[in-house]
């Protein structure tokens, strides 16, 4: 799940063809977001055309607008996407719609095994229901949020010893969210080479999914749940607990101590820059952005240094990634499969990840080598490993705008208390439920 990316990117990928796809008898239209691993995708998907003569064609639509264009797409029966590489909360409406082509007689009949991608993905990008063997997509593009930070900055002598004087600890990549925020506050306002820096930027936004995104990536350490018992939608003591008000309590003290002035409605561009600019010792954010972070002229190579989400009772990750469905309005359905087909075998996979996409085959993630293939692969598996989702409901937008009014409203304009919070949110998820017939 992920809204953002820069206006540039955008319009640079943005509605592309390739390979004379024009020329070819037949073209498929694949539907994404705009940001760097579609760019990955269409280099890839050259490989497809060349053996299949199938031209691919790509509609890649801005973060910004994703959601609201391609899920109008759906909703009105639109012919103009044939495959969707939509967000994993897509899952729950493309199956209950009617949006989505079920795959399990394709997958049957091709040999293709669910077996054969990381579980956390199967049951997030896939099913539906959760935990049924129904499936609507292929695992396409695996993601959690992560952590970067300033490696030499870490490394420095004198800030070694400036923060054990503090601490009585080493300065190291943190092993729990006290830690992290007790260096993002050492850094706060910290003088760096003659410039002010700060500790972190965190997600903020409030317009689309940010802060819901970032607190959860506090919420889901502290033991956080949305019910009770799975499938119950009985959320009293669930999402209001101890343990859920303190890990918010806790994410609003990050926010009032360890931020950039004026960091109240950021995502992910937002910390991006913030990062590269040099204003930061760390940033939260997708590892989809980590491959360009590693690469890039200011803050790649030895600059930057990767960690997974830090836990705290447990741990936690909150997830992103999407998967990849063959769309129900499509007139090419038989090439749409095709190209499932072919993204499903395990020398395309690999590709896929040494191209800069997130592969989820067991093939490429569980190989003895991948955790040392890239700087930030290790902690990618370890956040897999331990990655919880918002709801996949059909009915997810609306709950979303929901938490995203009650932990902004908290948060950032400072208003109540962490408690009262998430008892409002409970009370609009009730109505939610209820009206959706639910409860």
């Amino acid at each position: 799940m992920r809204i953002l990316v820069t206006t540039a990117l955008a319009a640079a990928v943005s509605a592309v063809s390739f390979s004379g796809a024009n020329a070819q008898d037949k073209e498929i239209t694949l539907c994404w977001a705009a940001w760097d691993p579609a760019n990955a995708l269409v280099e890839l998907s050259k490989d497809f055309t060349a053996k299949t003569g199938i031209g691919m064609n790509f509609e890649f639509v801005p973060w910004t607008s994703f959601a609201d264009r391609m899920l109008n797409e759906l909703n009105s029966g639109g012919k103009l996407c044939d495959l969707m590489i939509g967000d994993s909360q897509w899952i729950g409406g493309g199956a209950t719609y009617g949006h989505y082509v079920k795959l399990n007689d394709f997958f049957e009949k091709e040999g293709i095994s669910m077996d054969d991608f990381l579980p956390a993905t199967v049951n997030a990008y896939s099913t539906w229901p959760k935990g049924t063997p129904n499936y609507y997509a292929l695992p396409a593009m695996g993601d959690a949020l992560g952590w970067v930070y300033r490696k030499d900055w870490f490394e420095r002598p004198e800030i070694q010893e400036a923060f054990k004087a503090e601490y009585g600890r080493d300065l190291a990549v943190p092993k729990n969210w006290t830690e992290l925020r007790e260096i993002a506050q050492f850094f706060q306002g910290r003088e760096i080479d003659g410039k002010k820096v700060y500790g972190a930027a965190i997600y903020t936004e409030r317009g689309s999914e940010g802060i819901t995104m970032g607190v959860t990536a506090a919420l889901y350490p502290w033991g956080f749940k949305y019910e009770n018992t799975p499938g119950k939608y009985d959320m009293e003591g669930a999402v209001n607990s101890a343990e859920a008000v303190e890990a918010l309590e806790f994410y609003k003290s990050m926010y009032e101590t360890a931020t950039p002035p004026g960091h109240s409605d950021a995502y992910m561009v937002a910390n991006l820059d913030a990062y590269k600019s040099g204003q930061v010792a760390m940033q939260m954010n997708w590892f989809a952005f980590f491959p360009g972070i590693a690469k890039d002229e200011t803050v790649g190579g030895d600059v930057s240094g990767f960690f997974a989400n830090p836990p705290q009772n447990v741990e936690g990750s909150t997830l992103g990634g999407q998967g990849i469905s063959v769309v129900s309005y499509s007139d090419k359905q038989e090439e749409a499969l095709e190209y499932i087909k072919w993204f499903a075998q395990p020398d395309v996979q690999a590709k896929w990840w040494a191209l800069g996409g997130y592969s989820c085959h067991v093939a490429v993630a569980g190989a003895d080598d991948f955790a040392e293939s890239t700087p930030f692969a290790g902690e990618f598996l370890k956040a897999m490993g331990s990655v919880k989702d918002f709801w996949q409901e059909p009915i997810y937008a609306e709950l979303l705008q929901a938490m995203q009014k009650r932990v902004h409203d908290y948060v950032v304009a400072d208003q109540g208390t962490a408690q009262e919070a998430l008892d409002k949110l409970i009370e609009d998820w009730t109505i939610s439920f209820e009206d959706d017939g639910k409860l």
